[in-house]
């Protein structure tokens, strides 16, 4: 159980996997404008790793490395993500249709988010795809995808509950927009390299 504790805590706040690995920055900047979007697309980010992540460590285990076709990890890791992607969009498309006009383009570009991608080839790298119990194997990629994801979901509301409150501040000409908003992304990922004491 410490094990998994230690999975979580390090995917989702030490190695956050926008602020410091730099992975999913585009709808990270890009839905970042209001916290009821950024709530909604962190949480399609939080299921599709999650499912991706389990999905990906199944066929990986039970397909790819029987076969000695690991090689073909990621293209088939991204079928399996945009498998998963036109799902949650054929979801919201009928169940909730205002955040799904909210998300726009950036809902279809979770296909392309490297973050999603990174996730999957992580599980396969730190060997959690190949435990000897395959129970082990699904339980530390689905606990690791979903911490990831988490720290996704984390930032971008942050992020986003930031640029709100700053929208209306004097901010001097030249940083308006996307520098104003670059900055603080690097002060954030400033103040989330505090949690490296963690380790």
């Amino acid at each position: 159980m410490g094990n998994l504790l230690t999975i979580a805590i390090g995917s989702a706040f030490i190695s956050n996997v926008v602020l410091s690995q730099f992975l999913g920055i585009c709808p990270f900047l890009g839905v970042s404008k209001k916290v009821k979007t950024a709530l909604g697309m962190g949480s399609a980010v939080v299921f599709v790793i999650t499912l991706a992540s389990a999905v990906a460590t199944i066929i990986y285990r039970f397909v790819l490395a029987p076969l000695q076709i690991t090689y073909l990890q990621t293209i088939v890791f991204i079928l399996v993500i945009a498998a998963l992607v036109q799902f949650v969009e054929m979801f919201l498309k009928k169940s909730m249709k205002g955040l799904y006009q909210a998300l726009g383009v950036y809902l279809p570009l979770i296909t392309t988010n490297c973050a999603v991608l990174g996730v999957a080839l992580t599980n396969v790298q730190k060997g959690y795809a190949m435990e000897p119990a395959f129970s082990d194997a699904i339980l530390k990629s689905v606990v690791n995808g979903f911490a990831v994801a988490f720290g996704f979901l984390i930032s971008i509301t942050i992020m986003a509950g930031l640029r709100e409150s700053m929208e209306y501040n004097n901010i001097p000409k030249a940083l308006r927009g996307m520098p104003h908003v670059l900055l603080t992304a690097g002060l954030m990922a400033i103040a989330f390299f505090g949690f490296s004491g963690l380790k």
